[in-house]
């Protein structure tokens, strides 16, 4: 039987025809990647991503979805990692048509002005100082190139109007793991939320001068901002999630609707699984399945995409998973890491 090991670790490497170039007939060693894993076009992975994503079936979801969407409130979204808060986001988007999910994945470090715009002004005075030398005038010009040194953020492209003739629509916003942000965030987001408008000082500033200036977005469009103002037309739908490692504050969670992502049921991981794979692997995974749930009642905290990833590898048929399955369905507690039986 075939090896499925591209990497044997004997030190001694493939001959020089190991990886095909595009022009020849010959098999990749490396087969093609799992569908949730293809980045070869970003556009149709967030497209696949909310098709194929399986909302359990739970009415009180749907409706706090359509509660939120009539609202113009944001939703919260809290579960453990892997269970499918993000992938929440691109449904929505999926099935009422509304464009690319605006994704802004928080840190730390991550504040307000970082999420609505950035204003490059060390690249700006760095231009400034090596064109000026050509005595340029419009390089000198302190207002008429801003518009290059300023890129909307996720925010603040959710937060832009239609364009004349295009269909008033809410963009779609995913902010990734408020809960790792600075305890600041939550509170200026509130605010931003509540008054459904912002300002660009740098261009305010100018306005007198330069009344518009365009811009580009978080999704590399350029758009055209009038005297520094940013008006909220259509309130983006925003979708907050949390792994609920912390407690947000009162006026916060008054202003969210809030979903908590259940445990998955055979069911639910049954859709799922025919949502990426087609029949005949379909029919091998029921015994993964049941091994998933059961790990799960036993107290390990494990992701949605751990059981594709061991449907994905070991229905392939050539791979032994005496070993590798421990390590594909291990808990994301570390506390219940299983021992590394090779080296025991």
């Amino acid at each position: 039987m075939m090896t499925w090991k591209l990497f044997e670790g004997n030190g001694t490497p493939k001959p020089d025809n190991y990886w095909p170039k595009p022009e020849e007939d010959k098999k990749n060693p490396l087969p093609p990647p799992p569908t949730w894993r293809d980045f070869s076009d970003q556009k149709a992975m967030d497209e696949r991503r909310g098709r194929t994503f399986q909302i359990p079936k739970d009415d009180k979801i749907i409706d706090l979805i359509n509660a939120a969407l009539y609202l113009r409130r944001p939703l919260l979204v809290e579960g453990e990692p892997g269970s499918g808060k993000s992938s929440l986001a691109y449904a929505v988007a999926y099935e009422l048509g509304l464009g690319e999910v605006l994704k802004w994945s928080i840190t730390t470090r991550s504040t307000l002005t970082e999420g609505l715009y950035y204003y490059d002004a060390i690249g700006r005075l760095r231009d400034t100082q090596l064109m000026g030398k050509e005595k340029n005038p419009d390089v000198l010009d302190p207002i008429k190139n801003i518009g290059n040194y300023i890129t909307l953020g996720p925010l603040g492209t959710a937060f832009l109007p239609p364009k004349k003739g295009e269909a008033k629509k809410p963009r779609v916003l995913l902010i990734d793991e408020i809960d790792k942000s600075d305890i600041d965030l939550p509170d200026d987001l509130l605010q931003i939320f509540e008054e459904g408008r912002f300002e660009i000082p740098e261009l305010k500033r100018i306005a007198k001068q330069k009344r518009l200036v365009d811009v580009r977005t978080y999704d590399q469009k350029i758009r055209t901002i009038e005297n520094g103002f940013v008006p909220c037309e259509v309130f983006p739908f925003v979708v907050l999630t949390s792994n609920g490692k912390r407690d947000f504050p009162p006026a916060f969670l008054r202003r969210c609707l809030r979903i908590q992502m259940k445990k998955p049921t055979r069911d639910h991981l049954e859709n799922i699984v025919k949502a990426h794979f087609d029949e005949t692997i379909v029919t091998k995974a029921d015994p993964y399945i049941k091994e998933f749930l059961d790990l799960i009642e036993d107290g390990n905290k494990l992701a949605i995409d751990q059981l594709l990833n061991t449907i994905f590898l070991l229905t392939n048929g050539n791979i032994d998973e005496k070993n590798l399955k421990a390590h594909l369905l291990q808990s994301l507690d570390s506390s219940m890491m299983p021992e590394d039986e090779s080296n025991g």
